[in-house]
């Protein structure tokens, strides 16, 4: 970076710690005033700032068995922060209803050229990958109703764990070899299952991003959810390590919420995220208009939440240390809240 370049940082970053300053103090006697107090310092901090590239392409599989707990929400979200931010992100749609396709405002029809293709019939992923029309950085290969399919498919196929991967490896050397610029992120969008769709993403990508939700019934697949991670590194991707949890629909009024933070924060201190999504109308409403609340709604609580989510997930330029997943496992427990 030039002189000029860190010189300009260094005045940006003081004139909005001096307008943060500036700002009135409130305390949690005043819920509302608080959290638009909240909500005014990170829209300060965070709006306009370039996000650090990583030395490489980060590939995070976004993973969850349990359904309704936010998965498809964060990889839109974080993905579209993240472009917004000025970085490379493609999101790989591997998930047969399409959630993420539809926010992201990509074509996927049925008979759209999508991740089937890539996946059963050997199509490379070059020639599925669209461009989403709100963000020029953020690209997403689209999944079409076809995917229901591909699970029983797959079964008779060579390598069928390893089909997403050997496109995904193609697609980036395809990308330097035409000059693009690199991708920075890749995200992998999976189904509420662990079928071969799911293990496909795990054997694809390095890292695992899991999204928690805030209530009782979360905590119980995700001992399960670490033992698989566990299988799959031991015998087809020994890179694989869950390197990031989010805690999402959080409602801070709740001790039920908080106690579940409190327990996840205390088995998995290094891969928890400190950024908290809380449950938001916006967020749910943005998907119903073919957008991501990043920019549906860019000055909402919930949107303010995974722009500053994607900053720590982008601070983290060297992945933190692979949690434990079989020990882990064992030592998760659900309590009685």
């Amino acid at each position: 970076m030039e002189y000029h370049e860190v010189h300009e940082d260094a005045s940006d970053d003081a004139r909005r710690a001096a307008i943060i300053d500036g700002l009135p103090q409130v305390d949690d006697s005043t819920p509302l005033a608080a959290q638009l107090a909240a909500d005014a310092r990170r829209r300060i901090e965070l709006s306009g700032r370039r996000f650090p590239r990583p030395e490489s392409t980060r590939v995070l599989t976004i993973a969850n068995q349990k359904g309704g707990v936010g998965k498809t929400t964060t990889a839109v979200n974080l993905a579209a922060a993240l472009a917004q931010a000025g970085l490379n992100v493609l999101v790989i749609d591997n998930d047969p209803q399409g959630n993420a396709s539809t926010a992201l405002g990509v074509d996927h029809r049925a008979g759209t050229p999508s991740v089937y293709e890539v996946l059963v019939e050997d199509e490379e992923l070059a020639a599925v990958v669209q461009r989403s029309s709100r963000i020029p950085r953020l690209l997403c290969a689209p999944a079409t109703i076809d995917l229901s399919g591909a699970e029983i498919e797959l079964v008779s196929l060579v390598a069928r764990e390893n089909r997403l991967r050997n496109a995904l490896t193609a697609y980036l050397e395809h990308r330097a070899a035409v000059g693009e610029d690199r991708l920075d992120y890749v995200f992998i969008d999976c189904p509420p299952s662990l079928g071969l769709l799911t293990v496909n993403a795990f054997v694809a990508a390095r890292e695992v991003l899991i999204p928690i939700q805030c209530e009782y019934y979360a905590l119980e697949g995700l001992s399960q959810l670490l033992k698989n991670v566990q299988l799959i590194k031991n015998h087809l991707n020994p890179l694989l390590h869950v390197s990031t949890i989010l805690l999402t629909m959080y409602d801070a009024r709740t001790n039920l919420a908080q106690q579940v933070a409190a327990e996840v924060r205390e088995h998995f201190p290094e891969q928890t995220l400190r950024t908290t999504v809380p449950r938001s109308v916006r967020i749910s409403e943005a998907p119903s208009y073919g957008q991501t609340v990043m920019t549906y709604d860019p000055g909402s609580t919930g949107a303010l939440s995974y722009l500053a989510a994607a900053r720590e997930l982008a601070e983290r330029a060297r992945p933190v240390a692979a949690v434990p997943a079989a020990a882990a496992a064992d030592d998760v427990q659900t309590k009685e809240y």
